[in-house]
């Protein structure tokens, strides 16, 4: 029986090891996801910003309600001073 039990710690060892490595390549897959998340989401604010901003140069939106929106949602007063608003 020795050498049964011996195989049975072998395998339980080499399935331990093989968890880790599972839970290894699951985080690198969540932190790659989750970057790729995080750019396309940065992508997606410079394109509506790009798109604002062309309509502002068109004069489809007026640059005063531009200015509202800023005021009304920009909160944080290092943010506001990019847009030359008062602090809050």
């Amino acid at each position: 029986m020795p050498k049964l039990d011996d195989q049975i710690n072998t395998l339980e060892a080499r399935l331990k090891q093989l968890k880790i490595k599972q839970q290894r390549v699951d985080a690198r897959a969540r932190a790659l996801a989750s970057r790729r998340q995080r750019k396309d989401d940065t992508r997606r604010k410079i394109l509506i910003g790009a798109t604002i901003l062309a309509r502002i140069d068109t004069n489809q939106i007026d640059h005063t309600e531009l200015e509202a929106w800023l005021n009304l949602h920009l909160t944080r007063d290092d943010d506001r001073a990019l847009f030359a608003l008062p602090p809050k």
